[in-house]
């Protein structure tokens, strides 16, 4: 068997490709051993790459922009999509079935704050008229402090992946009320990368090989059956809410399609990072992406 070690830069189900490839046998029966860690905090996923500390990592092309913006050659580069949409949703503490955008300026506003989660979220609001800078933000850090500060009764609103709004409507705490996804449509968001010595090597096809099977698995199969394989990895999450996130990203469209990384969302998550200014010049297309190993 040969090691292959994963690292992402979030904990969500958005990742189930990867998640089912891990848990599943998709990995395994291509002849690997997988190890999974999510990047500790204050850390990039990048830095692990450039280390050789870890072998493939969950990822997205605007992490390479951020080196290109400091002067360095990315450490890695892109090959394959996991998602092609955003993934982030908002959830209100009261229900709300007219829910309209400028809505948020209203409350307390608990949003992923930093990076591309929150570029993502300025470019969904700005589509829809509305100034990102102009709440009342709440910036709690990571998932978990965000789930027992508004559990906790801050906010009014809530910004994160699935499962977790979900989870708050299991408990009660919450309805989910808007998907950033919805409004942004195809994006280049997250994807697969390593490093260009990896990529290289003969067992990135064979990963590459596999990963198309786990992803389409993951994009076809019954929510129910994925949320059974992927529980162990969510322990905190009832099995009802990590069904209905696994649903609801399929429903979305998050994990169809080529596992090749299209040009056309790439330029619309240059739009996204050009408005944050986060980025002073669209960078090429074939500066950061490659095909698939197997291709």
């Amino acid at each position: 068997m040969t090691a292959l070690r994963i690292m992402v830069s979030r904990h969500s189900a958005f990742y189930s490709p990867l998640l089912a490839g891990i848990v599943g046998p998709f990995f395994k029966d291509a002849g690997f051993e997988p190890t999974y860690a999510v990047v500790p905090p204050g850390k990039a996923v990048a830095q692990f790459i450039a280390s050789g500390e870890i072998d493939v990592a969950q990822s997205a092309v605007s992490a390479s922009w951020t080196a290109l913006e400091n002067g360095r050659e990315p450490p890695m580069l892109h090959f394959a999509q996991i998602n092609q949409r955003d993934g982030f949703l908002i959830a209100a503490r009261r229900a709300d079935a007219n829910f309209q955008w400028e809505r948020l300026l209203e409350g307390g506003f608990m949003f992923v704050h930093g990076g591309q989660p929150q570029a993502m979220l300025a470019y969904a609001m700005h589509l829809r008229g509305v100034d990102l800078a102009k709440t009342k933000g709440i910036d709690r850090g990571g998932t978990e402090e965000m789930l027992r500060a508004f559990r906790g009764g801050e906010g009014a609103w809530f910004h994160e992946q699935a499962p977790y709004p979900q989870q708050l409507e299991n408990d009660g705490v919450a309805t989910i009320v808007a998907s950033v996804g919805e409004v942004i449509g195809p994006v280049a968001f997250s994807s697969v990368a390593a490093s260009a010595a990896w990529v290289a090597r003969p067992e990135s096809r064979r990963f590459m090989h596999a990963y198309r099977k786990a992803r389409g698995w993951a994009n076809t199969a019954p929510p129910a059956e994925i949320a059974a394989l992927e529980q162990s990895l969510f322990p905190g999450t009832d099995r009802s809410a990590l069904t209905r996130a696994i649903e609801y990203y399929q429903r979305l469209g998050t994990w169809a399609g080529d596992v090749a990384i299209p040009p056309d969302p790439y330029e619309t998550a240059l739009d996204v990072f050009s408005h944050a200014k986060l980025i002073t010049r669209r960078y090429p297309y074939a500066q950061v992406v490659i095909a698939p190993p197997d291709a």
